[in-house]
Order: structure tokens, then sequence, then C-alpha cells
């Protein structure tokens, strides 16, 4: 079940319909997603600093929390400018990102509702500065797709490790799975 991150990123830009213009929009805003990326990172990080099982996890090794605001405020700055028109490094880099995610023990339940924090204040921040909407709909995209990176490596990594202790095949991993969510 290895995922291909490139494919991947191809099926989550179709499914979202980012389109050429949309990439446009975003590198053409690339300055101001840089410039308000360190306000970004510090509302990411005070509502994940609220959570007290989030708090820990971000403050378990010294400087965790400093040095993740500069990788937040990098993170960010990437959505704007694609790296390499949202290709294969981007999709490599977000792939990377959503292994850590799951290596550390930041879980979906803390995923979802912090890249919410990010779209609601972006949307706040983009109000604010007069920016056009369809921005906020590129950047909303972008934060999908990435979100989506996060959460399919949580299941590539716990259906790999299974399969690894079970020397089971794939396909009744999931016929097992379908079968567990008729019961549920």
């Amino acid at each position: 079940m290895a995922l291909d991150p490139n494919a991947f990123m191809a099926a989550m830009v179709n499914r979202v319909n980012f389109t050429d213009a949309d990439k446009a929009l975003l590198k053409a805003h690339a300055d101001w997603g840089k410039e308000i990326a360190p306000d970004m990172a510090a509302h990411f990080y005070t509502y994940l600093s609220s959570d007290p099982e989030m708090n820990e996890i971000l403050n378990s090794t010294p400087d965790r929390l400093h040095r993740l605001h500069g990788t937040f405020v990098e993170w960010f700055h990437e959505m704007f400018t694609g790296m390499d028109d949202w290709g294969n490094a981007y999709a490599q880099r977000r792939w990377r990102i959503g292994l850590v995610h799951v290596r550390i023990g930041i879980g979906p339940q803390h995923v979802v509702p912090a890249m919410a924090t990010v779209v609601q204040e972006v949307s706040k921040r983009l109000k604010l500065d007069g920016k056009p909407e369809a921005l906020q709909e590129a950047l909303s995209q972008m934060c999908m797709i990435d979100l989506a990176f996060i959460e399919q490596a949580y299941v590539e990594v716990s259906a790999a490790a299974v399969l690894q202790e079970t020397g089971w095949s794939e396909g009744l991993f999931k016929r097992l799975i379908a079968k567990g969510a008729e019961v549920a």
C-alpha cells in the first residue's frame, strides 16, 4: 500500500479542482503569504498549545516549538509558491510532513481542527488586507490538499504496520476493514 506522493498530489488537485488560475493567483500573492506567515504560525501554535495533549507534544524537547514556528512559516509560504509548480517536490515534502505528524504522535483529532484554525485566521486576514475572495478559495484548496496528505499518512503507516506484523495480504486487510465498517 505504498503511496506515490506525486500521483496522490495529482489526484487531490483534480478532486479539489485546483486550476492554473488558482496557481497564478497564489503565486501573485506569495509575498503577502510570506509576510503574514509568522502571524498565522502564532495563531496556529496558540491554538494547539491550549490543548494539554498537544502542548505536551509541542514542548517535549527544548526549542521544538521555536523550530516548529519556522517550519510552519516555510510550509505556509510554500502553499503560495508551489515550490515546483505544485509538482513532485511539493508532493514529496507534503508526504514527509504527514509522516512526521504520525511519527511524533500528532493524531488526526488534532490536525483537522488545527487546519481549520489556519483557514479561519487566513480568512480574517484576507478581509482585513482587502485580498480577493478567489485567493481564499485557492488557499483553502491547498490547505485541504495538505491535510489530505497528513491524513493519508496515518492510513498508509497503520496499514503497512498491520500487514508487516500479520503477514496478511492487502486484499484481506481491505476486506476486514470493509467488514468492520459494516458492523460499526
